[in-house]
């Protein structure tokens, strides 16, 4: 016990002895390719260290301040919360003193026991008083900033430090100032910027409120650093200094000598830094590897480019008082107290223009919602709806979120004003004022959904609305808002990209000196499962041992480079607008793309600093959903078709989706959807919203998918632990699926304020981040416990908060997608030929290839025809079935309407004298069991005819196929000669059209097109309308294979047969059953398979099964192969592109694994469920062997589409 309390004292004035220091110029791994430590591990490094201070100075960027920021937040947090604990331990302890008073005077403790109750009393505080006595570094903003000349020479290095909220806004302004002059990734600054300064920019000329510090260039020459140092304290003497750092390179005793020299004779004083780049010194090998990635040399020829030792770290303090003169250390200290600006500070305020004048935002506000409320209940509000609607705008006005709400509704208007798609999804729709507003289409009233779970006082924190537009007009709205504000005012959220295993593995294998050809084979051969250590499996299979220097050190740095950022990019489409200008908030740059401005700091940044942003997102659905309803409405005969006008809750809709045919429907077309449709059954759309959600991560791993759909199919007793969980898991048959049921549990099973609710939910969506669930998972089990809850159900909730963990995926989420999968699968219904046709005019999008989509609309009855120059337009139309060319008009559809609606009224007035009403009642009854039961290859079989457009055709632009439609108006094509001068196709237009057998109506088949084209050549003007006399040439037809390969290559699918038709007499007679075949099989039927690879995926929740679908000419087959087979035979799985299976039937329409709550369920329905399984529409062939087949395919193999 003594000998640790001297050494506790002695630590401790051992520390008082050491200087006290603050960190003036580190860089995070936000300077890309330079520093070599997360934000986060600078922070904790510099309070190990007991730094007074620390300043952040990436490259002229802010981008890791926020992270910084964040990390001395957690740690402050942290620091309180074991505060409160050893203070609830004292009073403890204060109360039990009397007890163990009582207790030591009726009997004497032992002597050992005494001295060791005494050592750990004394030992425990002073242990954590220790902790609590390490300073937590104040963080200070700030940025290197490197400037050249005018002849682009380096000039100077300076490292700006923000005094106050002027000065960072100050800097932020220099650095977009800096960035706007270059492309993305590289800045431009000069001399000039500081000294002289345009009209606009004067409050920038000196960089005011900023600490100013000459950083001297190791190459540089005395001369050049005197007269930058002359420079400097020309414009700012009293806020400036030159930077002395000492990296122990064998002239640190020069460097200083000459440094004073040059401090005495500029007048500017000294003080220490350590231009750190690393946290620790063992970060030294990535960062020469992060400097031979960034100069693209190996690191053998890297040289005096990587740095000469590992110096560049943060150094103890007892390190850097026998390095630097006591009088530098100190300086540190005058400066760290100039910068008291802290992030905290940041405020930010959206758009004031928006209101007119004579109202207030909160007026006008109200005035909007209550417009848009009666146009959604035209026939009057009831008192929950009013009430709802009040206490939101109440919130809303509290919060002061008006001109949030008010930009969000600018934006919908335009886009709607334009008939631009658009639907709000997300935390929206659990807002009445947003569906007041038509941001969503979601009444959460009906849905009952928590209105906490999108802005609440406890919360604290902005609503975060998420806004899906049509893809292909999302850029309308986007430079809609760029012209309202301007590029100083609205910029994108920043996404930033890391290192992932693959790409880590490529950079570091080039710095290490590999080949490249054993790099990309490694790289290929890595899949984002594997982790790093299944390098050493592939360099073994190279010739490196396991042991060598080249394979360890390949691991270890991979393993260090992942998660590392590579760069910014921009984000899908989340804006931030500002009332003034934005870069004095944050820096802003330029984007990659064209006519875009991206600030930079990502999404979890913004959300940390509470700053609010509205995601202008594209989806492509709902371009497919506008165009589809643009060719029922011409079908139809209507003036325009809304998505309003689907009727809803439609039998035969669920119906289809029951037996899951949903290719191209939204979000439920995938492998692990379709085999789940079966099982759920949807019919309603509740149903549907379920659906959505529960292939998630969180109800598997939760182990809530299995109890559902038991309780849904009666096979299990719906229980709620409690009655009191009734109205929270009521509609979900007690089972919670989504994220605001169990923040809704927490409040009520363990009695959760609405901030700790949201605190978990936090922590739950923070599935990108490595968010502590452990904690609140604690929490909550205590408190459940204590209100009588059971075990085993809080073990199952605790489970679920796990998979949250990894995906959370919100009720309001699911019920604004299960809309669009609602309304797209009735398009697939009942206009089959209009959904094909939206689908195609939308690409590129969605989970299915336009080859896929045509050949499930062709067995469902719709006739799709090829392109053709004579009849096709750039994007597909409709032609009347069996009348080729012949274009459906309005005009024509329109008058058989009218024609119809009269015979219809006919009818009607004919049917009420001649029939009874039970009569009338069992005719209708009788059309619509045949409508909801109809064959579903007869769904487009009386609709129109399908005319792909030339959009489809590989190689031809936009330009081209207009010029072509302008001039066909004109009159038809003779033949390619006449087309070629007449639309002034060039020879690659005119190759493309032949490639695409586009051109058979003037120039007979593929190959007579091909020969048509070869002999177009330049012609002089005077004799380009000269008739040519020659004989026509007949050329043999390919063959069927040929042209499906043609086919394919040029448009990306074919209206001829399906390429395994090609091969099914090969395949027959090794007795491999077609996908039609295997759809009778009975449950357990030993089979084979052969097909096209379509898909792979390979869901984290699997345990590393991986899901392949095959497709061949009769439909798609799904194919499960277990790990144990995955790893045998991996390079035939991952590399085929026709592949055979040998394995069993697997098949089953339910669930076949558990009982109800009285454990007989299993005896009572064991028959029932044998007898399922032998006609269950689930269908899996579970695979034994593989064999890789891709030979046969020839050129007709093609890559797959593989899903993580």
């Amino acid at each position: 016990m003594a000998d640790s309390q001297a050494s506790g004292l002695l630590e401790q004035a051992f520390a008082a002895q050491l200087p006290p220091y603050a960190e003036l110029h580190c860089l995070t791994n936000f300077s890309f390719l330079r520093g070599a430590s997360h934000p986060h591990e600078l922070v904790v490094q510099a309070m190990s260290c007991g730094y007074s201070a620390l300043a952040i100075t990436d490259e002229c960027s802010l981008a890791g301040v926020v992270r910084a920021h964040m990390a001395v937040k957690e740690i402050e947090q942290e620091r309180e919360r074991q505060q409160k604990e050893r203070d609830a331990k004292a009073k403890a302890a204060q109360a039990a003193a009397p007890l163990e008073e009582a207790a030591k005077s009726v009997a004497a403790k032992p002597a050992d026991s005494q001295q060791e109750a005494t050592r750990q009393e004394t030992t425990e505080p002073a242990t954590a008083e220790q902790e609590a006595l390490k300073p937590i570094p104040h963080l200070i903003i700030g940025s290197e900033l490197n400037l050249t000349d005018d002849a682009g020479e380096p000039f100077c290095t300076l490292i700006a430090l923000a005094t106050n909220r002027n000065g960072y806004g100050n800097l932020s302004e220099l650095i977009t100032l800096a960035r706007s002059r270059a492309d993305k990734g590289s800045y431009r600054l000069s001399p000039s910027d500081f000294t002289d300064s345009l009209p606009h920019l004067e409050h920038l000329k000196a960089l005011p409120d900023c600490v100013l510090i000459l950083v001297p260039q190791r190459t540089a020459t005395l001369s050049h650093t005197l007269r930058c140092a002359h420079w400097l304290a020309s414009f700012a003497p009293q806020r400036s200094w030159i930077a002395l750092e000492l990296w122990q390179t064998g002239s640190d005793d020069l460097q200083i000598d000459a440094l004073r020299m040059i401090s005495n004779a500029s007048g500017l004083p000294l003080v220490a830094a350590g231009g750190v780049l690393m946290h620790v010194r063992s970060r030294k090998p990535l960062q020469d590897t992060l400097t031979a990635i960034g100069l693209v040399t190996p690191l053998s020829a890297c040289g005096h480019a990587l740095e000469a030792n590992a110096e560049r770290h943060m150094r103890t303090r007892v390190r850097l008082g026998k390095l630097y003169p006591r009088d530098t250390l100190e300086e540190t200290l005058r400066i760290a107290a100039l910068c008291r600006f802290s992030l905290d500070e940041l405020q930010y305020e959206y758009p004031e223009e928006l209101v007119p004048s004579g109202e207030s935002p909160s007026s006008y506000l109200r005035k909007l919602v209550m417009a848009g409320a009666m146009e959604r209940w035209p026939k009057g509000m009831d008192l929950k709806r009013i009430n709802q609607i009040e206490k939101e705008l109440q919130l809303i006005a509290d919060l002061k979120y008006e001109k949030y709400f008010l930009t969000v509704q600018d934006i919908v208007s335009f886009a709607r004003s334009r008939n631009i798609l658009c639907q709000g999804r997300g935390s929206a729709a659990n807002s009445i004022v947003c569906y007041c507003l038509h941001v969503t289409e979601i009444d959460p009233v009906n849905m009952n959904m928590l209105i906490e779970r999108f802005i609440s006082r406890a919360r604290n924190e902005p609503p975060d609305i998420d806004i899906d537009f049509e893809h292909q007009r999302r850029e309308e709205v986007i430079q809609y808002i760029y012209g309202k504000y301007g590029r100083h005012r609205a910029a994108l959220t920043a996404t930033l990209i890391t290192y992932h295993a693959r790409s880590a593995l490529k950079d570091v294998g080039k710095a290490l000196g590999l080949e490249a050809s054993l790099i990309e084979r490694i790289s290929k051969s890595q899949q984002w499962w594997d982790g790093t250590d299944a390098v050493a499996k592939y360099l073994a299979e190279a010739g490196f041992a396991a042991n060598s220097h080249i394979t360890q050190n390949l691991i270890r740095l991979t393993k260090e480079l992942r998660n590392f950022p590579r760069h910014l990019s921009q984000h899908v489409g989340g804006f931030v607008i500002a009332k003034d200008r934005l870069s004095r908030l944050v820096p802003i740059e330029n984007a990659t793309m064209k006519d875009r401005s991206v600030i930079e700091w990502d999404k979890d940044d913004i959300d940390a600093l509470k700053l609010l942003k509205v995601d202008v997102l594209a989806l492509g659905m709902l371009s497919a959903i506008r165009r589809a309803l643009e060719f029922v409405a011409l079908r139809r005969g209507l003036p325009k078709f809304r998505m309003q006008d689907i009727p809803r809750e439609d039998r035969a809709v669920y119906e289809m989706c029951g037996h899951a045919d949903t290719i191209g429907v939204f979000q439920i077309e995938s492998r692990a959807q379709q085999s789940m449709l079966p099982r759920l059954k949807p019919n309603k759309y509740y149903d549907l919203v379920i659906e959505v959600a529960i292939v998630r991560p969180g109800p598997i791993q939760g182990g809530m998918v299995h109890p559902y759909l038991r309780r849904k199919q009666g096979l299990e007793a719906v229980d709620y632990a409690k009655e009191e969980l009734r109205p929270v898991l009521e509609r979900t048959l007690g089972v919670p699926i989504f994220q605001e049921q169990v923040m809704h549990l927490a409040m009520v099973a363990a009695k959760y304020t609405g901030e700790q609710a949201d605190q978990l939910r936090r922590a739950m969506a923070a599935w990108r981040r490595s968010g502590n669930l452990t904690k609140h998972q604690k929490d909550l089990t205590d408190r459940m416990s204590a209100r009588g809850y059971e075990k085993e159900f809080i073990d199952r909730i605790c489970k679920q908060i796990e998979g949250f963990g990894e995906y959370g995926f919100p009720e309001s989420h699911a019920a604004s997608f299960a809309l669009l999968v609602y309304l797209s699968a009735w398009l697939k219904r009942y206009e089959p030929a209009a959904f094909l046709a939206g689908l195609l005019n939308s690409q590129p999008l969605g989970f299915y290839s336009p080859s896929q989509l045509v050949q499930d609309a062709r067995r469902h009855g719709v006739q799709v025809l090829p392109p053709d120059v004579t009849l096709s337009d750039w994007e597909s139309t409709f032609e009347q079935r069996g009348h080729e060319g012949q274009r459906i008009s309005s005009s024509e559809t329109y008058l058989r309407r009218q024609q119809g609606v009269l015979s219809a009224q006919q009818f009607r007035d004919l049917s009420l004298r001649r029939f009874t009403v039970a009569r009338t009642i069992r005719r209708a009854a009788k059309q619509l069991t045949a409508r909801v039961f109809q064959a579903s290859k007869t769904y487009g079989a009386r609709g129109p005819a399908v005319r792909i457009g030339m959009h489809l055709i590989k190689g031809l632009s936009q330009v081209a196929a207009e010029r072509i439609m302008a001039a066909r108006c004109d009159a038809p094509f003779t033949d390619v000669d006449d087309l070629t001068r007449r639309a002034a196709l060039t020879r690659r237009d005119l190759e493309a059209l032949a490639a695409a057998n586009a051109l058979v109506s003037i120039a007979g088949h593929r190959r007579e097109a091909w020969w048509a084209v070869t002999a177009q050549h330049a012609v002089p003007r005077l004799l380009r309308d000269a008739p040519i006399a020659e004989t026509p040439l007949a050329l043999p037809q390919a063959t069927e294979s040929r042209e499906i390969v043609d086919d394919y290559a040029s448009i990306g699918l074919t209206l001829n047969r399906h390429p395994l038709a090609l091969l099914r007499e090969r395949l027959a007679r090794q007795r491999f059953r077609t996908a039609a075949e295997l759809a009778v099989c009975r449950h357990g039927t030993v089979a084979r398979a052969c097909g096209i690879v379509t898909v792979r995926q390979r869901p984290g929740t699997a345990n590393g099964t991986v899901f392949v679908s095959i497709e061949d000419e009769t439909g798609s087959i799904n194919v499960i192969v277990w790990p144990s087979l995955v790893e045998k035979q991996r390079k035939v799985l991952l590399g085929s592109s026709l592949l055979a299976v040998y394995g069993v039937l697997q098949r089953d329409d339910g669930v076949s694994t558990g009982g109800d709550s009285t454990g007989n369920a299993a005896d009572m329905n064991q028959a029932g469920k044998a007898k399922r399984k032998q006609k269950g529409e689930v269908i899996h062939l579970v695979a034994h062997r593989l064999e890789d087949h891709s030979e046969w395919l020839g050129e007709l193999a093609t890559a797959s589409r593989d899903f993580h």
